[in-house]
């Protein structure tokens, strides 16, 4: 099966098909319109460096390039994404930086959480139901300025005190990383009897 660094530009990666539609890629392709040229199901692990905050100034090209992705991923690929905090100089001072990447963004394409909303009433969008992809959060990490580190390493801060600076302040931490697993499942229709058809992993 495939793997895929998306993005890749000036830093290809040994083992992966490297995609850009810039300079010279193994394959070139402009992953917010074109049709991607993998199979459905082709693809075991895809790299996402510093890529996602530059995809989809319209959220139609951005919603596109994640149903592209749910396509060719396989069941249980792995999706490896890196992004800088939204709340750092990193991605604040980019203008080609079109959109913040953060745990609350990429929950949105999980079915298991559009599900729990609606049977709570919740007001978030359910973006997985809507696009028939399913994505989820298997870890999140953050990557701090050296002063917040070396203030947690210490014990002179805790966890919870640079959870709540986080949201406080910015130039705390510079990134964020996260791995995506794909969840594709179907419909299984052979029954026995009065058997209901039940959903499977595929």
């Amino acid at each position: 099966m495939l793997k895929l660094n998306l993005g890749c530009g000036r830093n290809p990666l040994a083992g992966y098909v490297n995609v850009d539609k810039e300079g010279n890629p193994e394959v070139k392709v402009d992953l917010e319109r074109e049709g991607w040229p993998w199979a459905d199901d082709a693809v075991e692990e895809v790299v996402l460096n510093h890529v996602l905050e530059h995809i989809g100034a319209l959220p139609e090209d951005f919603l596109y390039f994640m149903k592209e992705l749910y396509r060719v991923c396989a069941h249980g690929a792995l999706v490896q994404i890196a992004v800088p905090h939204p709340r750092h100089d990193h991605f604040l001072g980019d203008p080609t930086h079109v959109r913040p990447i953060t745990p609350e963004v990429l929950s949105l394409f999980s079915k298991a959480n559009c599900k729990r909303w609606a049977e709570r009433g919740s007001a978030n969008t359910p973006l997985a139901t809507y696009l028939g992809v399913d994505f989820e959060i298997k870890s999140k990490s953050v990557t701090l300025e050296p002063r917040y580190y070396e203030a947690l390493q210490s014990g002179a801060m805790t966890a919870l005190q640079v959870d709540e600076v986080l949201r406080e302040r910015n130039n705390v931490a510079t990134e964020m990383k996260f791995t995506l697993r794909v969840v594709k499942q179907y419909i299984d229709v052979t029954t026995h009897g009065d058997a209901h058809p039940v959903e499977v992993a595929a």
